[in-house]
């Protein structure tokens, strides 16, 4: 599909949580700010967000590579991101680590109702868990989206990762951990070529238009060579082509799954998405590196 620049119109608060954390990395530079957050869990905050508009749901679908037809008048959970962000950033309001190198780790995801695209959402968001072992911070959010009369729809959480070694320091020379791998008896699901472009598309659908994932020259810059896709469009690709393979197109499932972003996926590229059991895969190949890796809840967990 060709970008969808159309859907920008839909992506202020997004693109204002964006700029918000920017400024608050500026902020921390320059030794100002909020108040430093003392302890966690954080203060749990809330927001309500209109509904979902239908051609930018219909165009995500597409994108991911799932069938609109089967989402007419639902939500897809994995377009979270979308309504979840701009809030998830102000629970991040007085952390003393360095927000400027956050790094998106993965999320667990369960899912508890179907999303009607025709109300509002009711979200809380707060951030519940902070891991720092010295080397790196690892950051959990909590998102809840409702619907009006108080149903919870889906507990999402979010893992961001702040690196804290400098360069130089004794962590940083011990050595590499080994790369996840595509498991090399695993099965593939289905496949994707996903343009140059595929970034700057995703971004539209979506409002993170951080410019690692559409410009080029900023791209090199971060130490990346070239544009990388999102994470969170590494997964809706994944889970789109694993409810095709697995559960025949049926979007109640997965009922749950967990994800970790665990390598860059440079763009152009050819990937694969992959199974063995209830672990499913996204690479260029079996026995290859893996640029997510996760686990899903099958129907018969839930019986």
């Amino acid at each position: 599909m060709s970008v969808p620049y159309r859907h920008i119109r839909h992506q202020g608060p997004v693109i204002a949580g964006i700029g918000r954390l920017a400024a608050a990395a500026a902020a921390q530079r320059l030794g100002v700010g909020p108040a430093p957050l003392t302890e966690v869990p954080g203060p749990l905050l809330t927001a309500v967000v209109p509904p979902r508009d239908r051609d930018m749901i219909t165009d995500f679908v597409r994108w991911s590579g799932g069938d609109a037809r089967a989402w007419r008048g639902r939500v897809p959970p994995h377009l979270f991101p979308q309504w979840g962000f701009p809030l998830l950033t102000r629970t991040l309001d007085g952390i003393t680590y360095p927000i400027g190198k956050v790094l998106n780790a993965g999320c667990r995801v369960d899912i508890k109702a179907p999303i009607p695209d025709d109300v509002p959402l009711h979200l809380t968001g707060q951030l519940v868990g902070i891991d720092d072992n010295g080397r790196r911070a690892l950051l959990e959010q909590q998102l809840v989206t409702a619907a009006p009369d108080g149903t919870e729809l889906m507990d999402t959480r979010f893992f961001m990762l702040i690196p804290l070694a400098q360069k130089g320091d004794k962590a940083r020379r011990t050595k590499k951990k080994t790369p996840a791998l595509v498991p090399v008896d695993a099965r593939q699901v289905g496949g994707r070529r996903l343009p140059a472009d595929a970034g700057l598309s995703f971004a539209c659908l979506t409002g993170d238009f951080n410019p690692i994932h559409w410009l080029k020259p900023y791209a090199a810059a971060a130490g990346f060579g070239r544009t990388i896709l999102h994470g969170f469009g590494t997964l809706a690709i994944a889970i789109e082509a694993l409810r095709k393979a697995r559960w025949a197109g049926d979007i109640d499932w997965p009922a749950s799954y967990e994800v970790r972003f665990t390598k860059p996926l440079k763009l152009p590229a050819r990937v694969g998405v992959f199974v063995d059991g209830t672990d499913f895969y996204v690479g260029t190949a079996a026995g290859a590196p893996a640029f997510l890796t996760g686990s899903f809840t099958r129907p018969e967990d839930n019986d």
